[in-house]
């Protein structure tokens, strides 16, 4: 039998019923304003908080891709809940959402897995992991049916990231791949210093500067819990050939909530050829 990731989160994060859920999305969607992309993208930055507080922000990242065809989809996350050396890949399989099941792409899971030196078979990493899944729901309306490969970074290293974006590179040559780095940003700072410390982080997406990201995140200039994941999609996309970036939407739950004592950031950015 095929290993399939149940949902942990429907109905809490985000809603269990398919018709809300769809029309949630649709509704992000609607309201995200246009933004102008010229080249192929190969690669979102996406946050990963319940949709209530971050589904708009992420709307404006995934409506870019709507309607387009990959060979696969590469979702990287941090692990929350899962203490471990490395990274995790989910490689048989799927993951189910109220959508439907999102098929591994388990060849290129596979290929991932061989060309790395960090990424191995944790299945407890996935299990009761958000990040990953929260990407899914998304996906699925801007893209249909869709196959993919879930990985969870247990530690955010240099070295980890240079690994996995190389090996993600060299597994997907050939193929017509999107990667998604999810990420939320700071952490429950009040608003004003949130925005000072995300500005820090919101200047190296937009310059796809991945270095410049892990030095400031190692410094504690900038926070973000996926920061490895942030990483590894622009070194991948850059591998792939995307030499331009676009910072696309930035808030804070904050800007939700109306409480601004102590927020999250979020931010979707592009990377595209």
């Amino acid at each position: 039998m095929e290993t399939i990731r149940k949902s942990v989160i429907a109905g809490s994060w985000y809603p269990g019923k398919p018709s809300v859920l769809r029309k949630d999305i649709e509704d992000y969607f609607s309201q995200a304003a246009d933004a102008e992309v010229k080249g192929e993208i190969v690669g979102l930055v996406a946050p990963h908080a319940g949709y209530v507080y971050s589904g708009q922000v992420a709307a404006y990242a995934y409506k870019l891709v709507r309607g387009k065809k990959y060979d696969a989809v590469v979702v990287v996350g941090p692990s929350h809940r899962v203490a471990f050396s490395g990274v995790s890949v989910f490689s048989k399989g799927g993951y189910e959402t109220p959508l439907g099941v999102v098929s591994v792409a388990e060849d290129l899971a596979e290929d991932i897995e061989k060309f790395s030196k960090v990424v191995n078979d944790i299945p407890a990493a996935h299990l009761q992991e958000h990040s990953v899944e929260i990407q899914l729901p998304f996906l699925q309306v801007a893209l249909g049916n869709i196959s993919f490969v879930p990985l969870v970074m247990g530690d955010q290293r240099v070295e980890t990231c240079y690994d996995l974006a190389a090996a993600i590179y060299q597994a997907a040559r050939g193929k017509k791949i999107l990667i998604v780095g999810s990420s939320d940003l700071s952490h429950f700072h009040n608003y004003a210093s949130a925005a000072q410390m995300d500005a820090v982080a919101l200047k190296h997406l937009q310059d796809g500067d991945a270095a410049g990201l892990l030095k400031s995140l190692d410094s504690d200039i900038c926070e973000a819990c996926g920061g490895g994941p942030m990483a590894v999609a622009i070194l991948t996309a850059g591998r792939m050939g995307a030499a331009k970036a676009q910072l696309l939407k930035y808030a804070n739950s904050g800007d939700v909530t109306g409480d601004k004592s102590s927020v999250v950031g979020y931010a979707a950015a592009v990377f595209y050829a």
